[in-house]
């Protein structure tokens, strides 16, 4: 009885140059790409990949295949596809009320919440500053003052 094992399998996974390397012999080939030489399996489904069909996340090494299928029934915990961006929100709850005035009292201190809470939050994928954060903070502080003015105000007269 012989046993061929993929020698990959057994040997940790090196970066290769960014041009594969080709067949050469009686080596495993890659599922997407039959001409160019596997380097490891997928974790998942245990498909032969090559350098560039290897994803590597979070220590392992997956295809695209699985990828989308971890992305689509959300198995993937670590995969994210969106994310809320806080400093958006605080800023929305900033300006909108202000056309109505009444909201103000509830919504100014929501932005202040939210503004201290997701600080370090990540904002988005793509780096954006602290600005809109500061902004909305500055345009709650406005609105605050605002409110005990016009209270202030009222109990006055």
């Amino acid at each position: 009885m012989r046993v061929n094992v993929f020698p990959a399998l057994l040997k940790q996974a090196i970066a290769q140059p960014s041009g594969d390397i080709l067949l050469v012999g009686n080596e495993a080939s890659c599922f997407f790409h039959p001409k160019k030489r596997a380097v490891t399996p997928c974790a998942i489904c245990g498909r032969f990949l090559c350098t560039l069909c290897d994803v590597e996340l979070n220590g392992q090494h997956l295809c695209s295949s699985c990828i989308e299928a971890g992305k689509r029934k959300r198995e993937i915990r670590n995969l994210e596809t969106r994310r809320t961006l806080y400093d958006t929100v605080a800023l929305y709850l900033a300006i909108v009320p202000m056309l109505l005035f009444w909201p103000v009292f509830v919504t100014a201190p929501v932005v202040f919440f939210l503004a201290i809470k997701y600080w370090r939050a990540p904002t988005s994928i793509v780096p954006r500053t602290k600005a809109r954060f500061v902004i909305a903070l500055a345009l709650a502080g406005l609105e605050i003052v605002g409110c005990a003015v016009f209270v202030y105000a009222l109990v006055v007269s």
